[in-house]
């Protein structure tokens, strides 16, 4: 195998003129000298394309196409990447200098990892921030959640062997669900125990509107790959209880706070009035 295998670092962007200088620096950044790096322009307003033809001489290629959503911007970058490794990294969040050396040296020395992940510092929009530690595992730990960062290093070859990313899947979730099918066969997702990557936390981010449609998202997933929690259905069930016991016991909890019930009294008298108008 060659020492020095290329790293292929696929950026895709949109509408993200604010924070991918500092996401390409991290990338131009990076110990492991032997990369290159794709951005993949998703549709991005005209801010945004004046900063990327800026940022155009510094990168290996820049690959600009109408809005397909974050699964295909991802798929066409891959596919034209030339290296063995791929890693992908979100236009608004960025990598510490040392995670290609590190990831590179755990996918070479370790046939069974299919995906080398890090710990993240969670940064929020008023500069607090807090450590994110990822599970990684096997496939069935994936089952439940996704236990690695969405922005990890794989093979080009393990994507190719499933497809790549789900391009019918536009809104969220869609790295959990590539996490799945690499991992469904074989393999594991290890944990580099640094905090190595800082993700934004912005209620702009595809992660938090894919909170907001989780349910959906995860009747795609579970519909899927039905023959996975089929094959492990006791867990299933068990899991699924599980996460309604604890949120109606979020719900009684907020029920039963004082606020709760004093509001609840105040607008009692207000919806009887309204009731005798309908």
């Amino acid at each position: 195998m060659n020492s020095y295998p290329l790293v292929s670092i696929v950026i895709p962007c949109y509408n993200d003129a604010q924070y991918i200088e500092q996401s390409v620096q991290s990338a131009l950044n990076q110990t492991y000298l032997n990369t290159e790096i794709i951005i993949v322009d998703d549709g991005s307003n005209a801010e945004t394309k004046a900063v990327l033809k800026k940022l155009q001489l510094k990168i290996t290629k820049l690959i600009t196409q109408e809005n397909q959503g974050q699964s295909t911007a991802r798929n066409v970058g891959i596919k034209a990447a030339k290296g063995d490794f791929i890693l992908v990294l979100d236009s608004d969040d960025y990598f510490e200098a040392s995670f290609c050396e590190e990831a590179v040296n755990i996918l070479q020395t370790s046939v069974e990892v299919k995906i080398v992940t890090c710990q993240a510092l969670l940064l929020y929009s008023d500069n607090r921030n807090e450590l994110y530690i990822p599970k990684g595992g096997d496939i069935k730990n994936f089952m439940y959640a996704n236990c690695a960062l969405g922005t990890s290093m794989f093979k080009k070859k393990d994507w190719e062997s499933v497809s790549g990313y789900d391009q019918n899947m536009r809104t969220g979730f869609e790295d959990w669900e590539f996490f799945i099918r690499l991992l469904k066969l074989e393999g594991t997702a290890f944990v580099i125990q640094k905090p190595l990557y800082t993700y934004r936390k912005r209620e702009t981010s595809t992660t938090a509107k894919a909170n907001r449609i989780q349910f959906d998202l995860l009747h795609f997933i579970y519909t899927k790959h039905q023959d996975l929690y089929v094959s492990d259905f006791d867990a299933f069930i068990s899991f699924l209880l599980n996460k309604i016991k604890k949120a109606e016991t979020t719900r009684y909890k907020y029920k039963s706070k004082i606020d709760y019930q004093l509001g609840t009294f105040i607008l009692k008298p207000i919806r009887v009035i309204k009731s005798f108008f309908k």
